[in-house]
């Protein structure tokens, strides 16, 4: 780990990223924290000169892509989704998923005696405490994890067991009955008791593709005053969800001199197609009519944390075609987002990548006029094959390219082979140049 890091040091990374998992670090019961693995590694980092960046992972590691290793929920949560099923999301058909606690759920007191909001609040305060004498100079930015993968979604498309696979529509996740009991709420505070019953019965099934369903076909439902209905409160809930944790978060950590921010998942798929089905049933009401990152990125902006954004590698000619993809012209939508709404934007990508192709489509992005540009990028990921002399070769080609703003346009953009990385670039706003933080999940 020591060599690693000191390799990254003179190459002219700024600094490294790690998830600080909650079923690690609560893991022997309720308000019982371990730092000290944590402890070490800011240490290390502290002494070889770099920065770090934290995320506060308050889903399971394991089932999704990336996941190398399996680190499930704390085991004293565990037991309690035991007794009680529906503190997990759940599908039309009855699947819990036991990757994140349900948003349902998140002012009420389910996990002894606390509520969700409660317990991510303590175990970011605990942080605090520990780590004081860090922040805002070693620890520079806590990532606020916000749902499945730290994103802030429901778990639409999981890959487990075979359960989802790409480009399915996914499903919604609201068969829960602490989602059940808000959609019945909302539904009759609108005089459509029948509205509130579940929800959409014809949104079809995790791997079929729009047109094959009767809710997110050219004219399906999605686009009737049900559909509004549903939506409206499916992604305001999730929103919601954002604003609870980040208020918390914003509350512990003013004054460190740490930067804030949040992960948006980058739903590409069937971006093409009118109804958006993919980024609806993971909670973005974003169609052809209705811009569904706007409430997202004011929700950031009014507690002041940055918007990750992840496909900022892809381009719309790699996609298969009965997929409808558009990295490209996702990105760009959510760039004018976060201009329109005031708030920095941060980037990384989706897939594990070491190619010079994905590297320039970052630049180009970076360099693109319209919207906001990227203050930060993070890349896919430190581990050995980063040091291999041709993956290592391209890499310091990249962290050069950041440094300069993008400006060095050498990079070839024909090598698609893919590979496993993450780095990230901070824009030091005194000299206009952006530093390098690679980010790595080393505990």
């Amino acid at each position: 780990m020591y060599a690693s890091l000191f390799a990254l040091k003179n190459a002219g990374v700024e600094g490294v990223m790690v998830d600080v998992w909650w079923g690690l670090v609560e893991k022997e019961g309720p308000l019982k924290y371990n730092w000290e693995g944590y402890a070490e590694l800011v240490k290390m980092v502290q002494k070889l000169g770099l920065k770090l960046q934290v995320v506060m992972s308050f889903h399971q590691c394991g089932g999704n892509v990336g996941d190398s290793c399996s680190i499930p929920l704390p085991p004293w949560v565990l037991e309690e989704m035991s007794n009680n099923p529906d503190l997990v999301y759940t599908d039309k058909s009855g699947r819990r998923n036991p990757e994140y606690i349900s948003l349902g759920c998140d002012s009420l007191p389910v996990l002894r005696g606390r509520t969700p909001i409660q317990v991510y609040s303590d175990y970011m305060r605990s942080f605090r405490e520990r780590f004081n004498h860090y922040l805002g100079n070693v620890i520079v930015e806590i990532q606020v994890g916000l749902g499945p993968c730290g994103e802030l979604r429901y778990p639409a498309y999981p890959e487990s067991n075979g359960t989802w696979r790409f480009p399915g529509v996914g499903e919604f996740q609201c068969y829960d009955k602490y989602m059940r009991a808000s959609l019945a709420a909302a539904a009759e505070a609108i005089g459509k008791t029948d509205w509130g019953l579940e929800g959409p019965h014809d949104a079809g099934q995790y791997n079929q593709l729009p047109e094959e369903t009767g809710f997110f076909q050219r004219e399906g439902t999605w686009n009737t005053e049900y559909g509004y209905f549903f939506l409206e409160w499916y992604s305001g809930k999730l929103v919601e969800h954002g604003d609870k944790i980040l208020s918390a978060a914003q509350g512990i950590f003013e004054g460190t001199g740490a930067i804030l921010s949040g992960k948006v998942a980058g739903i590409h798929w069937h971006y093409k197609t009118r109804s958006h089905a993919a980024e609806l049933t993971a909670g973005y009401y974003n169609t052809r009519n209705r811009d569904g990152y706007l409430a997202i990125a004011r929700m950031l902006s009014k507690h002041g944390v940055v918007f990750n954004f992840t496909c900022m590698e892809m381009r719309d000619g790699e996609q298969p075609e009965r997929a409808n993809c558009s990295p490209e012209g996702l990105v760009r939508q959510v760039k004018m987002a976060t201009k329109s709404a005031g708030t920095q934007l941060a980037g990384e990508n989706a897939l594990e990548r070491y190619d010079s192709g994905a590297y320039s489509q970052v630049l180009a992005t970076d360099r693109s006029d319209s919207g906001n540009g990227l203050t930060a990028f993070t890349y896919l990921r430190m581990n050995k094959r980063l040091f291999e002399a041709e993956n290592w070769s391209k890499f310091d080609e990249f962290v050069k390219n950041m440094s300069e703003g993008g400006r060095n346009t050498t990079l070839s953009e024909s090598d698609m082979s893919r590979t496993n990385l993450y780095v990230r670039f901070i824009k030091d706003h005194n000299v206009h140049k952006k530093k390098s933080i690679i980010k790595t999940t080393c505990l």
